[in-house]
């Protein structure tokens, strides 16, 4: 069977004084959800971002469904490679009401307005499909940036620290209904996050990142 995701010594640096990441190389499974962990500055965004195309690695391979998406002679660009991105401060579009921020990555459907309320209904948020981002409250919003990237149907969804701006009310009420879920969708699913608590919830499998380098 092969990892849906398969990282290979993947290294990284800005400078050659300083290396963000240090021959770091991980498999995942469909299905599986990850989780790595790592104090501020340990690397653990700058692997997502490596992952999801935003970023090229100084060295090493990013394979995708046994498909090199990322190495010393190609970068594939982040549109091609069908994964969900969710960041801790949402990045929803202000000009854009709920409804097209979720399915903005869907615009060339003819089912779009559909599937983006289908979503919205599932994270409890279908009653603000015409209101704008700036209306919603900081968990309403986490909801909506949730459900637009669940809306391309991605083969790995990569969290970043997604509810750590949320107070601890509303991420006990986020953590359960995102993982259900998640669950009932069989998603594939990476996230990183400091919240060792977050991630006993949430994981199958917790991986100690720290300075670069997998523990």
């Amino acid at each position: 069977m092969m990892p849906m995701l398969d990282l290979e010594n993947i290294s990284h640096s800005y400078n050659e004084e300083r290396a963000i990441l240090s021959n770091v190389s991980l498999k995942i499974m469909a299905g599986e959800f990850i989780s790595i962990l790592g104090p501020s500055g340990s690397g653990k965004s700058t692997l997502l971002r490596i992952i999801s195309g935003l970023e090229k690695q100084t060295s090493g391979k990013v394979k995708l469904n046994n498909n090199i998406v990322s190495d010393d002679n190609y970068h594939s660009p982040p549109e091609k490679r069908n994964l969900g991105l969710v960041v801790q401060d949402k990045s929803l579009f202000p000009h854009l009401n709920v409804l097209r921020n979720v399915t903005f990555g869907i615009r060339g459907k003819k089912d779009r307005d559909n599937i983006g309320k289908d979503l919205l209904k599932l994270f409890k948020v279908d009653q603000h499909e015409k209101k704008f981002p700036n209306e919603l409250s900081g968990g309403e919003q986490q909801r909506v940036a949730l459900a637009r990237s669940l809306a391309p149907k991605p083969n790995i969804l990569l969290l970043d620290e997604p509810f750590s701006a949320l107070d601890d009310d509303l991420k006990e009420e986020l953590y359960l209904e995102t993982k259900k879920i998640i669950q009932d969708k069989k998603m594939t699913v990476l996230m990183v996050t400091h919240d060792k608590n977050e991630a006993d919830i949430f994981s199958d499998k917790i991986i100690f990142l720290e300075n670069g380098r997998i523990k």
